[in-house]
């Protein structure tokens, strides 16, 4: 099939006396119908591409689906009188809602179950359904959720009447995607964000059930377009706190869930590079802040009194604290030490943390959990370990495994190996590295390898078990995940040394890791991989320029991609929003910071990897057309005969499709593509269960 060819408009950027040739900027305008034509062409040609490994598709699905579980239910969460949970049968595509009464967990099994809210029978008539918050009312009795089908960020909230079944007549649209809705105490009232033309959650309202949205109260609104608005409520309930945030600075606003109509209280107004969180415990507020504490500080305050501080812990710049858990008799905290997420416990004046088996895990404390629990529970899970949810007695300290999740299929996690391994970076940095597979995998040299990174917002790549890697790994494959800076797994300082003028430190990172596994033998650059989305895309995009000749394939995921550009266009959702993670460039330093490492600003005439990349047409947070015009470029600029594909989804956003069997389809040609190229055969299978 002939290869799709855009046509080039010459459409020069010019700024800080520099100018960028951008002939595909044409591409933006969606209403063009030149530009859908475009993008059906890439789609044809991707169907035609991946149509020889059709076979080997439906192979890796399959398998994918064989390790589905029959049946997968969370564990009951208690709410007074009800336990919540979520289960996921095997042949559906979304998860159902559940609750059952009961007056203790060991009452639950002779419990009747009522379906709160089925996702499945909401999605009958849709290709494509988000549902993201659900919060109940203090009276249990009604259910707000907020609800999308196209993909974008603009949920619509719905209230469901669970004695009835019905839906009340009440429908807000324009809520963000989440953070964004809670109830009072009195269940009278609703109070939500909503976005902006550009998509950026900025205004706070108050919602009386039962009357017309239209006369809505807005209550406060974020003006700077550098900050966004978040609510979220107190683990007790009392509070609703409303943050204004950017990505260095924050300012926090409190409603009383009593007094639904009583105007905001300030907490601490705005100071440039200061982050705190709050929370309520008892008469206090607790406040976690990095003022004079780059790892953040715990401190608590007397309602009475907000101007007062005292420290709960002494600081420990080792140990970085990012989350507050306050319980009736105990207060947990969680953060990281030593790379890896861990759970404290507050005991007169100490963190106590509590210890897992092994040397590799991620720990979190489950949300929503109420305030008047004794048992707190606490997810735990590994690169071996499935889900597996704790009970922690907060009386006695003890740990009991309630549950572990289903794994479908043989599984023998002694068959599996998980380590950590060290790269040194070029500045002598050594950056963190898990690594996952089969036992044996190794013994005949190097092996295929599929490296993982994103590194950007501080957001971690940390140690999660993933069933649907099983029939990958069985057949050789090596999964490694780079936990390069601009996340934080290191500490608020591996995400500070990430970004702005740093941010060249995350692909130099992840090459220097590309490069430790071909030194110690783990693969070679004719069998290894590299996969990251959205920024993680980014990170793999300017690699791709940088150090391409490491990799067989690369495999962006809605990459960002065209930095220089998206960050001096307002028009663009949440582009104001990113100056503080990128740079502006209206400055002339950032501008040729940013230019230097864009992907499509440093496309050359040279050889590039097979590259599989997607995008959605309907993405709020990447535009389509960065990857579009990415891959225009690089199909009219690079040197090579190796493959290179585009996928649109012409339907949904940033996440792809909806529905776990369309996320199953969806990494299944992924990986089929990935596979081919590397050379590992369809029916491949190091490991044969008996």
């Amino acid at each position: 099939m002939k290869l799709p060819i855009a046509k080039r408009i010459p459409h020069p950027h010019e700024l800080h006396g520099d100018v960028r040739e951008d002939d595909y900027y044409w591409l933006k305008d969606r209403d063009n119908p030149e530009v859908i034509q475009y993008l059906e062409e890439e789609n044809r040609y991707y169907d035609e591409i991946m149509r020889p490994l059709q076979e080997q598709t439906e192979q890796i699905y399959e398998s994918m689906v064989d390790r589905v579980p029959d049946s997968e239910m969370k564990v009951p969460v208690q709410h007074g009188q009800f336990f919540y949970y979520s289960r996921l049968d095997k042949n559906k595509q979304y998860p159902i809602y559940a609750r059952k009464q009961a007056a203790s967990r060991a009452l639950l099994q002779d419990a009747t179950e009522e379906v709160v809210l089925d996702l499945n029978e909401l999605a009958e008539e849709d290709d494509y359904l988000s549902v993201t918050v659900q919060h109940m009312s203090t009276d249990h009795s009604r259910l707000a959720y907020l609800e999308n089908r196209d993909g974008t960020d603009r949920y619509t909230i719905y209230i469901k009447d669970l004695n009835t079944g019905e839906l009340l007549s009440d429908r807000v649209p324009n809520v963000y995607i989440y953070g964004s809705m809670e109830w009072s105490r009195c269940g009278d009232f609703i109070f939500y964000t909503t976005v902006d033309e550009h998509q950026r959650p900025c205004q706070l309202w108050r919602h009386r059930l039962g009357s017309d949205v239209e006369s809505d109260e807005l209550i406060f609104e974020e003006k700077d377009d550098t900050f966004t608005l978040f609510i979220s409520k107190s683990q007790s309930g009392k509070f609703i706190f409303v943050y204004s945030s950017s990505k260095t600075t924050s300012e926090i606003h409190m409603i009383d869930t009593d007094s639904p109509l009583s105007p905001l209280q300030l907490v601490d107004e705005r100071r440039d590079g200061i982050l705190y969180d709050v929370e309520h415990w008892e008469d206090d507020l607790l406040i976690l802040t990095n003022e004079g504490a780059l790892n953040f500080q715990l401190l608590r305050c007397p309602l009475n009194d907000l101007s007062s501080r005292v420290n709960v812990v002494e600081y420990n710049e080792k140990r970085y604290l990012q989350e507050m858990y306050p319980f009736r008799d105990k207060l947990l905290i969680a953060g990281r030490e030593n790379g890896l997420t861990q759970i404290w416990v507050v005991h007169d004046g100490e963190l106590q943390q509590i210890s897992w088996d092994e040397p590799l895990y991620t720990v979190a404390v489950l949300s929503e959990q109420s305030y008047d629990t004794n048992e707190v529970l606490i997810q735990y899970e590994s690169l071996l370990t499935p889900k597996t949810t704790f009970g922690l007695n907060l009386q006695t300290g003890e740990k009991q495994c309630l549950q572990v999740a289903p794994v479908s299929g043989e599984y023998d996690r002694s068959q599996f190996r998980q380590e950590q391994l060290w790269a040194t970076a070029e500045d002598g940095v050594k950056v963190p590295m898990t690594a996952v597979y089969l036992e044996g995998a190794l013994d005949n040299g190097p092996a295929p390898l599929i490296l993982y990174g994103y590194g950007s917002y501080g957001s971690n790549s940390d140690p999660r078990f993933d069933p649907y890697r099983l029939p990958l790994l069985e057949k050789g494959i090596v999964f490694v995940t780079a936990q390069v800076r601009g996340g934080s797994e290191m500490g608020r300082g591996w995400y500070e040394d990430g970004k702005m003028q740093n941010k060249r430190n995350t692909f130099t990172d992840f090459i220097a890791a590309a490069k430790h596994l071909i030194d110690q033998n783990y693969t070679s650059p004719t069998k290894m991989a590299a996969r990251g989305g959205s920024a993680g895309g980014l990170l793999v995009g300017a690699v791709a320029n940088m150090a391409g000749d490491l990799f067989k394939v690369i495999v962006p995921a809605v990459p960002f991609v065209d930095v220089v550009t998206t960050m001096l266009d307002t028009s663009i959702p949440l582009t104001t929003l990113e100056w503080d993670e990128w740079g502006d460039p209206r400055k002339q330093e950032d501008y040729f910071y940013m230019k230097s490492y864009s992907p499509y600003d440093n496309v050359e005439a040279k050889d590039y990897p097979h590259m599989y990349i997607t995008t959605g047409i309907n993405d709020p947070r990447v535009g389509y057309f960065e990857p579009a015009k990415w891959v225009a470029r690089l199909r009219a600029v690079k040197t090579d005969n190796n493959t290179l594909v585009m996928k649109t989804n012409m339907g949904a956003g940033h996440f792809g499709k909806s529905g776990r069997f369309n996320h199953l389809k969806e990494a299944a040609e992924s990986y089929a593509f990935i596979l081919d190229k590397l050379g590992v055969p369809a029916d491949e299978k190091v490991l044969n269960h008996q």
